[in-house]
């Protein structure tokens, strides 16, 4: 499968319509069949060096038009930090504080006991977890 096709499919998938530029930034997200921890910063820099004219405004607007569709899913890490994430499952994540990065952690090392009782009338959708790390120091305990 070519990365065009794989990004139609994942589009079709969210019930998205295939325009140009949803498949433009379809395809540098998923079009090597690989997941990605994207901020709408680095997906339009991706973009430009692909040589594709889409703003920072649209870029935005699609992430959020993917995570609405259920295709990618939004982590906050700091109030005024979010990535998009393309992998969907749940599962836990690493933020490197110093390269501001955030990958996944492996989800079968971690274990929840429990969780809070909820309020009446509500459910739990997802449980986020971030594991911040920095750089340990030299001969700190």
């Amino acid at each position: 499968m070519t990365g065009t096709e794989r990004s139609v499919e994942w589009l079709r998938a969210g019930g998205l319509r295939p325009t140009r530029q949803r498949l433009a930034l379809a395809e540098l997200l998923v079009g090597d069949g690989m997941n990605r921890h994207v901020t709408a910063e680095s997906l339009y820099a991706l973009s430009a060096d692909a040589g594709e004219k889409v703003s920072l405004a649209t870029v935005y607007n699609t992430l959020r038009a993917f995570c609405e569709a259920g295709l990618m899913n939004e982590v906050v890490v700091d109030g005024s930090k979010s990535y998009f994430d393309t992998r969907t499952d749940d599962h836990p994540h690493f933020y490197w504080e110093d390269t501001h990065a955030l990958t996944d952690a492996p989800a079968e090392e971690l274990e929840i006991a429990s969780l809070p009782q909820v309020p009446e009338g509500m459910t739990v959708s997802r449980v986020d977890v971030v594991i911040r790390l920095r750089r340990a120091e030299e001969g700190a305990a």
